[in-house]
């Protein structure tokens, strides 16, 4: 693939998963083996849901503009039940950390914050 340069959308779900690495790493590293899984599953709660919506886009590429609306909506409605329906499993995990999880959630999702500050 020599030559070929990742998407914006590609960038921002590597540097999600890249952030997810780190918060649980470092959540073990200061507290313990479920802190960092708390924390992972917080992330994985932002990411699965953000690369459900960036296939769903991807797929609408280059259709007639009505068909691009109507898979952002639905994109963004599924985004929205997958990401309550994570938070129901993760919720049922026995001993779950709620500090690390809301962490671990809330820095995945500041990487599209940091995306559009660096634009």
């Amino acid at each position: 693939m020599a030559g070929r340069t990742l998407s914006t959308v590609s960038k921002i779900l590597l540097y999600q998963i890249l952030i997810m690495i780190l918060m649980a790493a470092g959540f073990a590293a200061a507290v313990g083996k479920m802190a960092a899984l708390s924390a992972a599953l917080g992330g994985a709660a932002a990411f699965f849901p953000n690369l459900f919506f960036a296939y769903r886009i991807k797929k609408a590429t280059g259709q007639e503009a009505r068909k691009i609306v109507v898979s952002f909506y639905t994109g963004e409605v599924g985004k929205l039940l997958l990401t309550a329906a994570i938070f129901v499993l993760i919720f049922q995990i026995p001993d779950i950390e709620l500090l690390p999880l809301l962490v671990g959630y809330l820095t995945a999702l500041s990487v599209f914050w940091f995306a559009l500050l660096m634009r």
